[in-house]
């Protein structure tokens, strides 16, 4: 029993810290509300054992109410949640394959014009012969000629020569003193030229930044791209794209990755508010669906061994009414209206009526007094029933004039009726007994069975059982956990069959622990017994 609850302890607690990652940790930067948060997430998840095992010990009854409502929320959060870590994985692999590609693109479009600039540093070669002492700057457009030799010495304005102009004379004589003007996209003037080259050049270079870097050290004349009568200072031509280009490189990275932080930052926020709207909606209609009347379902099932005269016989099956701190009076004044609605000739009680003692809710109980049926009401034991004082209610309930039927059966007309024990009553000293209740009995005529537990069916299979009636499921109570009671119980609600015999669930008229029924309504069952 010790390792039970301790890993009942640590599943409460792997919950809290997935559900403090999700909505807390994901969504909130740190500071004073991260840490509200964590310290939330921390009371909700000691509130959830204190809850189970103090309020049913009748220790701290007024945390029924917070506790139970936070055990919805939080199995409706944690579906939610797991829910959407599919989409969500989804929209990451997208947004990383997205990425990739943007950055494979833009080292593409680097590459590219890496190679473009290597090709207009290596256009056309520069004059041969070219003389010093040129002081001012050459217009020469991108793609024009090599200048003509013999050029005419005392040229003070600015030379023009348009592109596609025959080459200039070599041996262009000193004295040129206007300016050397270098459009954009022009190779500049090599660096480290003979010193002689700096006289005479009076005006500033210009040189816009987007040109191509000059070869350090080339000789005079040697520089690449436009033909330059003199190259001026090697400071004054020293390019200044590349420290531009590791600038903006390392801005884009950045905003990449400010942008991949807001896509994870609005994607946790969307997936907790959704989670958190989708769980209060569902155990907002889960709790006013549990506090609600039961609804009435019908059932007909053929009996092959049943008399005519009681063909049509009408028994009102109702289980887990669980009286409890979280009931008052009008839960079971609210269950005996709907089964006196029905007119039923018999009123089954399949266990499961109170969660507490006499003391406690035997006041809760008397409104089962005024329960009508032509022949009689019944009851069997529950599993709940033995953590709350057996005896005391089995009188209880006899004193109310439903008759309990431990391990024995009664003759109605033509019909037998049997009722056994709870499988859980051997841990207390009162087992159920299928040989008591249904051996040495005539096989002629039909027995209808009352046992709690759809399980029990097995044991009974052998006597020959025309139709089981239980509850102890809840139909699930809360979706989608019917898929683990599945696992325990052979039939969960509505009618199946085990081992051969015909079984009936009823999902119950009450809840246990949390308020909350979804995809499991509270509901009595008319069964109209039919001759086959």
């Amino acid at each position: 029993m010790a390792a039970f609850f301790v890993v009942i302890l640590l599943v409460i607690g792997l919950v809290h810290a997935y559900l403090w990652k999700r909505l807390v940790r994901d969504t909130l930067a740190p500071g004073w509300g991260r840490r509200a948060g964590t310290v939330a997430a921390v009371v909700l998840g000691l509130l959830v054992p204190v809850t189970l095992i103090g309020v049913r010990a009748g220790y701290v009854k007024w945390l029924a109410w917070p506790g139970y409502l936070w055990i919805a929320l939080m199995f409706y959060l944690l579906i939610s949640l797991l829910v959407l870590e599919v989409p969500r994985l989804v929209l990451r692999v997208l947004w990383v394959g997205r990425g990739r590609t943007g950055k494979g693109t833009k080292a593409a479009r680097t590459s590219s014009d890496a190679t473009n600039d290597r090709q207009s540093a290596g256009s056309a070669p520069a004059p041969a012969g070219a003389q010093p002492g040129h002081t001012g700057e050459d217009l020469q457009p991108a793609g024009s000629a090599p200048a003509r030799t013999g050029a005419q010495p005392g040229h003070t304005g600015e030379d023009l020569q348009p592109a596609g102009s025959a080459p200039a004379r070599t041996g262009a004589q000193p004295g040129h003193t206007g300016e050397d003007l270098q459009p954009a996209g022009s190779v500049p003037a090599p660096a480290g030229t003979a010193s002689g080259d700096d006289r005479g050049h009076a005006d500033d270079d210009l040189q816009p930044a987007a040109s191509v870097p000059a070869v350090v050290g080339a000789p005079l004349g040697a520089d690449r791209g436009l033909g330059l009568d003199a190259p001026g200072p090697a400071d004054a031509i020293l390019p200044t794209a590349a420290a531009g280009s590791t600038s903006g490189s390392t801005e884009q990275g950045g905003s990449g990755d400010r942008a991949g932080m807001d896509r994870r930052l609005l994607l946790a926020r969307g997936a907790a508010i959704f989670a958190g709207l989708t769980a209060a909606s569902v155990t907002g209609y889960g709790i006013k669906t549990a506090t609600g009347a039961p609804r009435i379902d019908q059932v007909r099932i053929p009996i092959a061994k049943l008399p005519r005269a009681m063909d049509g016989t009408r028994l009102a099956v109702v289980s887990d009414i669980h009286l409890g701190p979280l009931t008052g009076i009008g839960h079971t004044q609210r269950i005996t209206r709907v089964i006196n609605s029905v007119g039923a000739d018999l009123v089954c009680v399949v266990g499961d009526l109170v969660d507490g003692s006499v003391a406690e809710l035997g006041r809760l109980a008397e409104p089962l007094r005024e329960i009508e049926s032509r022949r009689g009401a019944y009851f069997v034991t529950g599993n709940h029933e033995y953590y709350s004082g057996y005896q005391e209610w089995v009188d209880e309930v006899a004193e109310l004039g439903i008759r309990p039927l431990r391990n024995e059966r009664v003759e109605i007309d033509g019909l037998d009726l049997a009722g056994v024990n709870d499988l859980g009553g051997g841990e207390h000293g009162d087992p159920a007994d299928f040989g008591k209740a249904l051996g040495g009995r005539d096989p002629n005529r039909p027995v209808v069975l009352m046992a709690h537990q759809p399980l029990a069916a097995r044991d009974a299979a052998p006597y020959g059982v025309d139709l089981q009636l239980s509850g102890h499921t809840h139909g699930g109570q809360m979706a989608p956990f019917n898929a683990f009671v599945k696992l325990q119980q052979p039939v969960v609600s509505g009618f199946g069959r085990v081992d051969g015999v015909p079984v009936y669930v009823t999902n119950g008229a009450g809840f246990w622990g949390p308020p909350v029924r979804v995809g499991a309504p509270p509901q009595v069952t008319v069964v109209e017994l039919r001759v086959a």
